[in-house]
């Protein structure tokens, strides 16, 4: 569950890999406020298949940089919205350590079940200045300490998903779903 088309569209790619068809919910994620991203998404998870009464994934995930002690974290969403890519930069313009990471929680639900969490991190560095066209968010300003020296953004969604944070959980929980499918999703 997410009413990101990016975040969307990025899972997507991955479940189809597994002959796997997601479909977006349009319905409003509550989310509460916490500083662990698995409690968010699992809370989602379970509240979503409750209210919907069908199985489903609800994703969290969180831009930690380091020089501000984690922040922007699991608020990630609403500092982006507020002070975008370009507040991030300003915090830390003449900051030495440009060390950051992605994180996130894949929580999967169904009704009257507890859900199950999958999480993934990737590590890298702020970037001086935003680059690139693709991807949302902080992507921009994002460069995997894994990669080519590129920007999250700068990365078509196949390469992105190699290397993310939400890559390699969905990866992960389509990995785990498709072993025993009958049951998973009974």
């Amino acid at each position: 569950m997410t009413g990101n088309k990016g975040k969307y569209t990025e899972a997507a790619r991955i479940a189809a890999e597994f002959g796997i068809r997601l479909k977006q919910v349009n319905r409003h994620k509550i989310e509460i406020q916490s500083d662990d991203l698995k409690e968010i998404a699992c809370f989602a998870a379970k509240e979503a298949s409750e209210a919907i009464l069908h199985p489903v994934v609800a994703e969290d995930s969180g831009f930690f940089v380091h020089s501000l002690g984690g922040f922007p974290g699991p608020y990630s969403s609403y500092v982006y919205r507020t002070i975008g890519n370009k507040g991030i930069l300003r915090l830390i313009q003449s900051v030495r350590n440009r060390d950051a990471h992605f994180q996130v929680a894949v929580a999967f639900c169904k009704p009257r079940k507890q859900p199950v969490c999958f999480s993934a991190m990737v590590k890298g560095v702020v970037s001086r200045r935003p680059m690139g066209s693709h991807g949302f968010g902080f992507d921009p300003v994002f460069i995997p300490s894994e990669g080519d020296g590129r920007t999250f953004a700068q990365m078509s969604t196949g390469e992105k998903n190699l290397l993310s944070h939400r890559g390699r959980a969905f990866l992960e929980f389509f990995n785990w779903l498709t072993t025993k499918p009958r049951s998973r999703l009974a």
